[in-house]
């Protein structure tokens, strides 16, 4: 009787992980939600337990772990390569622009690797515990939950320059953000979606001044933001100093829901690359954000749909990395 269990358990496996595949042609084989069934099967519970009390202590953490798994993926492919730190062979990637005084939830990562390592030695990667921290984290905020593909290995590289060029930047145009979003296999649909994981979290003064004072060179305001909106901003960023000052990127910045696409309409879009999706004059976004701010649902959908997508963007299998004891360095 435990023999046919088995394999039925073992033939559901193997049907449950067409789905993905066949649904995101960009995704990769080898990546299936029950990767760990056999090998660490508590494996999402201790990532939820972790992120329970962290994110009940600090809610800012939700969102920095959403936007770890984000940064780790458009370079080298999740493979957790954001996660190394300087050493004789590796100049970490925390020190590119995007991310240098920026990047929060190491140490959170840290402790769901011990306590993982405890458990189940040297079988969780570090570049799946990204994607399950970012589900999780987004359930937590009160958005969706997916089925997370899992069998990332970790890489054994690093690339400052991949970090500096091939994260969009906050005063991106439309033209750059789809351009740097299809590099990856990602579309306008996932571009706006994930744009929205903004709905949560905050931003540093210097991501937004250029909005304030000087859009286009000329020292003045950017015209697409609302009056009272762009006042309120000022006295957070002000034009000289106060780099470190944050400001909220949506209304209910602990809450995932809509809202930030309901900001978008009324002008109230906190960086340039998230008003930009309905500014930018491309009628499909400017659509889905639209359609998004009146449906929320269609929007959890969605991202859940565009997080699995992201999450499969050049995973190492196999052979390929290797499985990390400490997040923070090789082997």
């Amino acid at each position: 009787m435990a023999s046919i269990k088995l394999f039925c358990i073992l033939i559901g496996m193997a049907l449950f992980s067409v789905p993905f595949s066949s649904a995101f042609p960009g995704s990769y084989s080898g990546l299936f939600p029950e990767y760990y069934f056999f090998s660490c099967p508590q494996a999402n519970d201790i990532v939820m337990s972790v992120l329970e009390k962290a994110i009940s202590n600090d809610p800012r953490l939700a969102a920095s772990l959403l936007r770890l798994h984000f940064h780790d993926c458009f370079v080298q492919g999740c493979d957790a390569s954001i996660l190394l730190d300087n050493s004789s062979t590796i100049s970490s990637e925390k020190n590119a622009g995007p991310n240098k005084n920026s990047l929060r939830g190491f140490e959170v990562i840290d402790e769901i690797k011990v306590k993982l390592e405890q458990v189940c030695p040297r079988t969780v990667s570090c570049a799946d515990i990204l994607a399950l921290a970012a589900r999780d984290s987004t359930v937590l905020s009160g958005g969706p939950h997916w089925e997370v593909p899992l069998g990332r290995r970790d890489s054994k590289t690093a690339s400052v320059s991949k970090a500096n060029n091939d994260i969009p930047k906050p005063n991106a145009t439309i033209q750059g953000l789809t351009t740097s979003f299809k590099r990856k296999g990602l579309n306008e649909e996932d571009l706006v979606a994930l744009s929205g994981a903004h709905t949560i979290g905050v931003a540093r003064c210097v991501t937004f001044r250029q909005r304030l004072y000087n859009q286009n060179g000329n020292n003045q305001p950017d015209i697409t933001l609302e009056k009272s909106f762009y006042t309120n901003l000022k006295t957070t960023c002000p034009q000289a100093g106060g780099d470190n000052n944050i400001s909220p990127l949506d209304f209910s910045p602990r809450r995932f829901d809509n809202t930030y696409f309901k900001l978008l309409m009324l002008g109230k879009g906190l960086l340039n690359s998230d008003e930009v999706l309905l500014t930018g004059n491309v009628r499909k976004t400017m659509d889905i954000v639209k359609n998004y701010a009146s449906d929320e649902a269609l929007f959890f959908q969605q991202f859940a749909k565009s997080m699995i997508k992201m999450g499969s963007i050049s995973p190492l299998t196999g052979n390929h990395g290797e499985i990390r004891k400490n997040c923070r360095k090789l082997n």
